[in-house]
């Protein structure tokens, strides 16, 4: 398995610019691939010139560029060319950041060519030439260790699992074109529309390294979330039940059915930690609590915890840090 080039997935914004987990992907796929070397996976029309920088800080040799008539962003279209990827590159393990798109392209891509795959990992190691992925699963109450026997290894893997790094030796990547020959039944569905969101200012929600997150203690009212949120530059997010009742979009919700997070600071405000929720962002690196119940469950997870009013909380909080930074 060391022999062989790893593959990255190189997710990236409408302008090119790569996404922040991936420089994590790339910084664990050199580990992986020890002596061999790492490939990128560019999927859509968009100019990579302005990430081959940054790529070639990673260390990545080779850009396989897919080409295509077909829409990249179906997840049958994109399996087809990570496919054709693997095949070219000649890699027996594939990385990606964990999203939903990502995952359900992992799943077509594992049932065409029976590659094994672990999705939401926290951690990837190499052992006795076994790729084994680690991560927390039944609302982050157990660790597991998941070892890959099938030949070639697809694996997704949550934001702010890695400590990103650039290579000791910076590369000069070539960008090799890559046809994709689609499968009739990759293009059954076809986006009719696509509509961006607005820009917020915010780091997205499932990669941010803080995230502020609001529940039903906050009423409806997300103004002091939302000032602590930009004053530590994190994302917001929210529980269920605020997305539920229209308090905020439903893109915002954490949890087993909304979006999983892994941000070094998670603070919750006006949230209960129910299990649906917990299982969303236990991972989180340092949970912080803010909650007038001292009997609410998330206080059982949490490194730290203030009984109290999240309207006068979190304010305070944000007032201070404003001073401390000057």
């Amino acid at each position: 398995m060391t022999a062989t080039p790893v593959l990255v997935l190189l997710d990236h914004a409408a302008d090119g610019t790569l996404r922040p987990p991936v420089r994590e992907l790339l910084t664990l796929a050199r580990d992986l691939a020890g002596d061999a070397e790492v490939h990128g996976v560019w999927a859509g029309g968009e100019d990579v010139a302005a990430a081959l920088p940054v790529l070639g800080a990673q260390g990545v040799t080779t850009v396989h560029r897919l080409v295509t008539d077909a829409d990249p962003h179906l997840s049958s279209v994109l399996a087809d060319g990570l496919q054709a990827a693997l095949g070219a590159s000649g890699a027996s393990l594939l990385l990606l950041v964990s999203s939903f798109e990502n995952k359900e392209a992992a799943a077509r891509l594992a049932v065409r060519t029976g590659a094994g795959v672990v999705t939401d990992a926290d951690g990837v190691t190499l052992q006795e030439g076994q790729v084994v992925a680690h991560k927390t699963v039944l609302a982050g109450t157990w660790t597991t260790r998941c070892a890959v026997t099938a030949p070639s290894a697809v694996v997704t893997v949550k934001a702010n699992s890695v400590a990103a790094q650039d290579a000791a030796v910076p590369s000069d990547p070539r960008v090799v074109d890559l046809p994709v020959a689609v499968a009739p039944s990759s293009t059954r569905v076809r986006v009719v529309e696509r509509t961006e969101h607005a820009a917020s200012g915010r780091p997205d929600l499932g990669s941010a390294h803080v995230v502020v997150v609001g529940g039903r203690g906050t009423e409806g009212d997300f103004a002091p979330v939302e000032e602590l949120a930009d004053v530590l530059g994190g994302a917001v997010g929210a529980t269920r039940v605020a997305t539920d009742e229209g308090w905020i979009g439903h893109d915002a919700q954490i949890g087993q059915t909304g979006v999983t997070v892994s941000p070094r600071l998670y603070i919750g405000a006006g949230v209960s930690g129910a299990v649906h929720h917990r299982g969303g962002m236990q991972a989180s690196g340092t949970i912080v609590a803010v909650n007038s119940d001292p009997d609410a469950p998330i206080f059982e997870i949490a490194d730290f915890g203030v009984v109290g009013d999240l309207f006068t909380v979190l304010p305070q909080a944000a007032a201070e840090l404003r001073r401390l930074q000057g």
